[in-house]
C-alpha cells in the first residue's frame, strides 16, 4: 500500500478531517490532500510527526513490513545453513570413501592386470664366473614377463637395473654380462608357479 493511502486510512480510522490532520502536522490541507491522492510524499521530518500523531512506527505508516524482512532474512540463513551443512557432509562423507575406493579399485584392478599377465611362472639362472657359481631366480607373469618376485645372489642383483620389472629382459642382461666378461650362464626350464 502507497504512504498517500495509509495516510488516509489512518486519518479516517482516527477520526480526523483533512483540515485537522493538516492543522497537527503543520501544513495545509493541500497538502494532506495531494499525500493521499499520491502526488506528493511526506518528508522525513512530516513522517515522523504523522507516526506520532497515529500513533505508529514509521515502518507501519511507509508499509515497510520489517517482519517479513526479518522472517525472510532468516529464511533465507537457515536455507544457506542447511545447504552448507549438506555440502560438508557430503565433502565429509567423500574424504571417507575416496580413500577406500582408491584402495578397493587398486586390488581389484590388480588382480585383472595379473589374471591378463597369463600364468605365474617360474625361473632360475645359474652363472659361472672366476671359478664361482652365482644364482638369482624370477617368480613372473607369463604373457608380459613382469616380475612378481626376485632374489638372488648380490652378484647377479648388481647387475640388473633397478628399474628393471621384466623378467625375460633381467635374464638377458645376466646372461650377456657373465658371458662378455669370461662366464657361461644356465637357465631352468620355466615351470608353472603354483601357490
Amino acid at each position: 500500500m502507497e504512504i498517500g493511502k495509509k495516510i488516509m486510512e489512518l486519518r479516517k480510522k482516527n477520526g480526523l478531517s483533512q483540515e485537522e490532520l493538516a492543522e497537527k502536522v503543520g501544513v495545509a490541507r493541500q497538502t494532506i490532500s495531494k499525500w493521499e491522492l499520491g502526488e506528493t510524499s511526506p518528508d522525513l521530518k512530516q513522517s515522523k510527526e504523522l507516526s506520532k500523531i497515529f500513533n505508529v512506527s514509521l515502518d507501519e505508516l511507509t508499509n515497510n513490513d520489517i517482519k517479513e524482512v526479518l522472517v525472510e532474512k532468516t529464511s533465507n540463513t537457515e536455507k544457506l545453513a542447511g545447504l552448507t551443512l549438506k555440502i560438508i557432509k557430503v565433502i565429509v562423507v567423500l574424504l571417507i570413501l575416496l580413500p577406500i575406493l582408491l584402495i578397493v579399485a587398486n586390488i581389484l584392478f590388480k588382480n585383472i592386470r595379473e589374471k591378463n599377465s597369463g600364468r605365474l611362472m617360474n625361473i632360475s639362472i645359474t652363472c659361472n664366473i672366476h671359478d664361482e657359481t652365482y644364482g638369482y631366480e624370477f617368480l613372473y607373469y607369463e604373457t608380459t614377463g613382469q616380475i612378481k618376485e626376485a632374489g638372488g645372489d648380490a652378484y647377479l642383483s648388481n647387475i640388473i637395473d633397478i628399474d628393471t620389472s621384466d623378467a625375460y629382459e633381467a635374464l638377458d642382461k645376466i646372461d650377456f654380462f657373465i658371458k662378455n666378461n669370461g662366464g657361461s650362464c644356465t637357465r631352468s626350464e620355466p615351470i608353472e608357479y603354483n601357490e
